[in-house]
């Protein structure tokens, strides 16, 4: 015995889905049916609709009322919507995504290197501002330190003198040595033909003590210190270390900051002289061996004819060559994000920023030294 469908159901199945009819009178349109997404209009039934009459509507769904919000920005007019849709059209309409603001054109002509030039001055202002922050925090915790002896690390300023200082001295020694062996080949080679190569003595002893023994270990500690205390600083940032030292009410400053600045700040001086002895000592070589200048002649002839001046200009440097190093260092490593990349980019800004930091204010140095007559 079987069973038979009822009329109702039959019928339902031969109409099939109801259909979304549309009626076209010049600019407007009539929407009779679904309006959801399978029945939406495609774009050449909507092409030179300017009103959309919605009075036969039956169903709506998101799709519908996307569409139908999508034509009023076209400019589409909608009118007659049952009341009984608006709500969903009024969600739509509240989720709908704001557009982006258009970018700035760029200034075309004259006006892009300028800009460009006075951007570059207030990042310039901006970064020399954040240092002289980071040296007036060091100076501060600093003053705290020799206040309050107790808060002051020395465990971690002998750490960190060690590494800066003793560790740099082979590195510090053999560039000043070669240094010297070539400003006294290269003077003797030019004085040769003047008849004046014993001034090849005085020529390595001003060079060597009163510029390039310092400048050239202020720039090897910038690269070599620098490089390494951004890397520690901003590995510490990445890992939350340093919040981790402010939660248990740890001053950052006093842990990270004053002993490594002032570790290069004690160290710097040291190394510019045992620089300015390889220097020499590399020079007394060169000459011995070019000029046949024994090395007594090339100490008493040293001792004669060059000023103490020369030498304590060059170390009256090498503490302000320390103390840029450490606050750039520290600086950088301080504004390490959370990524790798940013620590790469911090060190080598922290590398840059140090070696041009020294050479500007060495440049700075010799005018002044120039101008009081030293």
């Amino acid at each position: 015995m079987g069973i038979e469908a009822g009329p109702g159901v039959g019928a339902e199945r031969d109409r099939g889905p109801e259909a979304l009819e549309m009626r076209r009178a010049g600019d407007r349109l009539a929407l009779a049916g679904p309006l959801d997404l399978r029945h939406l209009p495609g774009a050449d039934a909507m092409e030179g609709v300017a009103t959309l009459d919605l009075g036969g509507l039956t169903r709506l769904d998101t799709a519908g009322a996307w569409f139908l919000h999508d034509a009023q920005l076209r400019g589409v007019t909608l009118e007659a919507l049952p009341a009984a849709r608006q709500p969903l059209l009024d969600a739509v309409i509240a989720a709908w995504p704001t557009p982006d603001p258009p970018a700035p054109k760029a200034a075309g002509g004259w006006r892009q290197p300028v800009e460009a030039v006075g951007r570059a001055v207030a990042a310039a202002a901006g970064y020399l501002g954040a240092l002289a922050e980071y040296l007036g925090r060091f100076l501060a915790r600093l003053a705290h330190g020799l206040t309050h002896p107790g808060s002051l690390r020395v465990t971690a300023l002998v750490h960190h003198s060690q590494q800066v200082g003793l560790a740099a001295v082979p590195i510090v020694v053999t560039i000043s040595f070669l240094i010297g062996v070539v400003i006294a080949y290269q003077g003797a080679w030019q004085l040769r033909s003047f008849g004046a190569e014993i001034f090849t003595v005085d020529l390595v002893a001003i060079s060597v003590l009163r510029e390039l023994a310092v400048l050239l270990t202020a720039i090897v500690v910038a690269g070599r210190s620098g490089a390494a205390i951004t890397a520690a600083i901003g590995a510490m940032k990445m890992r939350e270390e340093v919040d981790a030292m402010r939660v248990l009410d740890i001053n950052p400053d006093d842990a990270l900051i004053v002993p490594r600045v002032l570790a290069l700040v004690l160290m710097m001086p040291i190394l510019a002289l045992i620089a300015d002895i390889a220097g020499l000592a590399g020079g007394a070589v060169m000459a011995w061996l070019t000029l046949d200048i024994t090395p007594m002649m090339f100490v008493q002839r040293v001792a004669a004819n060059t000023g103490v001046n020369h030498a304590a200009t060059g170390l009256a440097k090498a503490p302000i060559f320390g103390l840029l190093s450490g606050v750039i260092a520290c600086h950088a490593g301080m504004k390490v994000g959370g990524d790798t990349e940013s620590l790469g980019r911090r060190t080598s800004q922290s590398v840059v920023s140090a070696i041009f930091a020294v050479i500007l204010a060495d440049a700075l140095f010799s005018i002044f030294f120039a101008r009081v007559g030293w």
